[in-house]
């Protein structure tokens, strides 16, 4: 499952970055551009359109997937456990809690169990955050980089701020990684199963494809205004002392508006990243489960024909090996015209060998 939703979470990266990182670019377009005085400049690109045209004009695909790297980074980390986590999480939490079958004690299981796999995902991959913002964050096309990759990104942060700079802005990301990993796999797996149920769509694409929109669209909801407030924070170097500065500089800013800054290509990107991710994932598990299954009934069927075959070899095939794996070693067995031999062996390569 940390395999799959690890895999899944960077295709869908890989697909949809150029959104993400237009979304960025416009969350933090009054902060992105300063003088050496600190004299905001106005912004180079204004609205979606304007802001992706003019990064792929100007910046080329360098700048659509600047950032790529620490976002598969933080997506391996990250995804793996919020995602791929949450069914056993969830199956534990029900079966410790005992709270029943209702859809209530269904709903709240769901919800502590997508908060707890997000929380504890973004304390492992809060520094990729940090570094994946501030390389996303940069220009690319007048030929000045903060930052030439992602490890010189690691090391002049970590030479310039301090251990803190990568932890910089990790209690608004705990706060939007938890809502967003509520929003997404709990209106997700809601909203699939009613989907399911009423009979609308049998368990396929089209239903992953819808359930997956769904979530994208609730959680960009849910989520915009604590991602504006972590991404412009994390890329300030000293413009705002706190988190709390921030959230309100900005609303000076712009008023409610402005924690929405961003939210035309945050869903379009959001609502792309989860239909892919679902859609991928669940292709994924089931490849998963399928593998696992012909693995686990193949061996059955040895045993059971190894054991059988010792009483009734009439029918047998002459030259024929069979592999029977036991406590005491792998048994070899071969009937040939002499009869039916069996030899032993203990060797970890025994089962290739045969």
């Amino acid at each position: 499952m940390m395999v799959s939703g690890g895999a899944a979470a960077c295709i869908a990266d890989m697909a949809t970055f150029p959104l993400d990182v237009t979304k960025v670019r416009l969350q933090i377009s009054t902060t992105v551009a300063l003088n050496a005085e600190g004299i905001v400049i106005p912004a180079e690109y204004k609205g979606f359109l304007g802001t992706f045209m003019g990064m792929a004009r100007n910046e080329g695909l360098r700048g659509l997937y600047g950032g790529i790297v620490p976002g598969l980074q933080r997506q391996c980390v990250l995804a793996s456990i919020r995602i791929g986590l949450y069914e056993p999480v969830k199956e534990l939490y029900t079966n410790q809690l005992q709270l029943g079958e209702g859809h209530g004690a269904n709903m709240f299981i769901r919800i502590i169990s997508a908060s707890t796999t997000g929380t504890v995902g973004i304390c492992f991959a809060q520094p990729t955050d940090v570094v994946k913002v501030r390389m996303q964050a940069q220009n690319r096309g007048n030929g000045t980089f903060r930052y030439y990759n992602s490890v010189h990104a690691y090391r002049s942060i970590l030479k310039h701020e301090g251990l803190g700079g990568l932890w910089k802005g990790f209690v608004p990301n705990i706060v939007r990684n938890s809502v967003v990993n509520v929003a997404e796999l709990v209106c997700y797996d809601t909203i699939k199963e009613v989907l399911i149920n009423s009979g609308l769509f049998r368990d396929g694409l089209v239903c992953h494809f819808s359930a997956g929109l769904s979530a994208g669209f609730c959680a960009t909801l849910l989520t915009s205004p604590i991602d504006v407030v972590k991404t412009r924070y994390m890329n300030s170097t000293n413009s705002y002392s706190s988190v709390w500065d921030c959230t309100k500089a900005l609303a000076r800013e712009g008023g409610f508006l402005a924690f929405y800054k961003g939210f035309i290509p945050a869903f379009m990107r959001l609502g792309t990243w989860n239909v892919c991710m679902f859609v991928t994932f669940e292709q994924l598990k089931k490849i998963m489960y399928t593998m696992n299954a012909q693995n686990r009934d193949n061996k059955i069927s040895v045993r059971i024909f190894c054991r059988l075959v010792l009483y009734d070899i009439s029918n047998l095939p002459t030259n024929v090996p069979i592999v029977s794996l036991g406590r005491n070693g792998c048994h070899y067995y071969l009937y040939n015209d002499i009869g039916f031999a069996d030899d032993v062996c203990n060797t970890d390569a025994c089962v290739d060998q045969h």
